[in-house]
């Protein structure tokens, strides 16, 4: 069975979010921008093994503990896309600009694509290539669970930015049409930032998403 809990971090209440499989207790990480002693300390109380580290995208509220945590225990760094390798050399002068801790630099055990899968403990999730508001961005979806896990392509009652460097609002929108829509409206999805919703309700009432 699929678990999972949302634990904002950093000044930006980022939505970090924990994932396991209750028969294993095996866990991922998802977007560990920092307050890593919150998210361990979450990681203990529960009894669970932290294995790998997911990110959706390399900005630094999403990903700027990522490094310092896989140094930490020795854990792979999985996603994003390759595209966002850029995001993820500029991290320290994110850093600086945002008043974030230091963060250091990596390089991800595996690029992800779309079509792919990751898995923790008996539970597989399906990886999809959703740019827009970076141009590497990925989610994860569990069709068992019905749970999207969208980082900053979709909100409640919002879309992402695509002010940032090699953000684009057209492919934002294609990437909200052709990965997440069919994914079902009953599907709940949790953002990077703000309360989950569910596809169908944002259909019906997000004024961003009513040309898709």
């Amino acid at each position: 069975m699929f678990h999972y809990l949302t634990v904002p971090v950093t000044p930006f209440a980022q939505n970090c979010s924990l994932v396991w499989c209750s028969q294993t207790l095996q866990a991922a990480v998802i977007d560990p921008g920092g307050d890593l002693d919150v998210l361990l300390a979450e990681v203990k109380r529960r009894g669970l093994t932290l294995g790998q580290i997911w990110l959706t995208h390399a900005h630094i509220d999403h990903a700027g503990a990522a490094g310092e945590l896989a140094q930490k225990l020795g854990l792979p760094i999985i996603g994003p896309h390759t595209a966002d390798q850029f995001w993820i050399d500029g991290l320290p002068q994110q850093s600086q600009m945002f008043g974030f801790p230091p963060a250091l630099l990596f390089k991800p055990t595996r690029w992800l694509v779309d079509g792919d899968t990751v898995t923790v403990g008996h539970c597989t999730l399906q990886v999809r290539h959703c740019p827009g508001h970076t141009p590497g961005h990925v989610v994860f979806y569990s069709p068992e669970a019905k749970r999207a896990f969208v980082g900053d392509v979709l909100f409640a009652g919002s879309v992402g930015r695509t002010d940032f460097p090699q953000g684009n609002h057209a492919d934002l929108m294609t990437s909200i049409k052709t990965r997440l829509w069919p994914m079902g409206d009953d599907t709940v999805f949790i953002p990077g930032h703000g309360p989950e919703s569910t596809f169908g309700r944002e259909r019906r009432t997000n004024p961003y998403v009513t040309e898709v």
